[in-house]
């Protein structure tokens, strides 16, 4: 899916927030466990697909991590969300680069969904409960995760055990 798959979901499941304009970007610069000042964030595991670049190798995951960071600014009645999806390489090729996942349309929307639970919950104080919507397998996912081609996994933050 495109960024302006993502954004449109993102519009839509957000133009009803109490007024305020949101947007939506992707930032690779994102660092999990450490937001800006000022800042939330949200980290959860999905379910994607990734194609490698170099053998047209494909494969499922269900362990692709995506971390959103997100602020209101209550004064100018803006709130922009940050997100950065982890990547995974092909286990086949030498030297392969890290590839972006691929989301089904109805994993996105779970995805957003839930950020907009926790928009909903930190930025605008609302005491939701808990949702438990889960993510559509697409493919068959056999085997253990993959750690060593994990970018999450590499860098210490994959949560394997989600």
């Amino acid at each position: 899916m495109s960024f302006q798959d993502w954004e449109s979901i993102f519009e839509e499941k957000t133009e009803e927030l109490y007024g305020d304009s949101w947007s939506f970007e992707f930032d690779d610069s994102i660092e999990p466990e450490n937001p800006a000042h000022n800042w939330y964030q949200y980290i959860r595991g999905a379910f994607a697909r990734f194609t490698c670049s170099k053998c047209k190798k494909t494969w499922p995951s269900r362990r692709v991590l995506v971390v959103f960071d997100f602020q209101l600014q209550e004064r100018t009645k803006t709130g922009t969300v940050k997100a950065r999806r982890f990547r995974q390489n092909c286990k086949r090729c030498k030297e392969a680069q890290m590839e972006e996942p691929q989301f089904e349309v109805d994993n996105i929307e779970v995805l957003l969904d839930k950020l907009v639970e926790r928009i909903r919950m930190r930025c605008y104080r609302e005491n939701l409960g808990q949702n438990n919507r889960g993510f559509r397998p697409v493919g068959i996912s056999e085997g253990p995760h993959e750690s060593s081609h994990c970018e999450a996994c590499l860098r210490g933050i994959c949560r394997k055990s989600e």
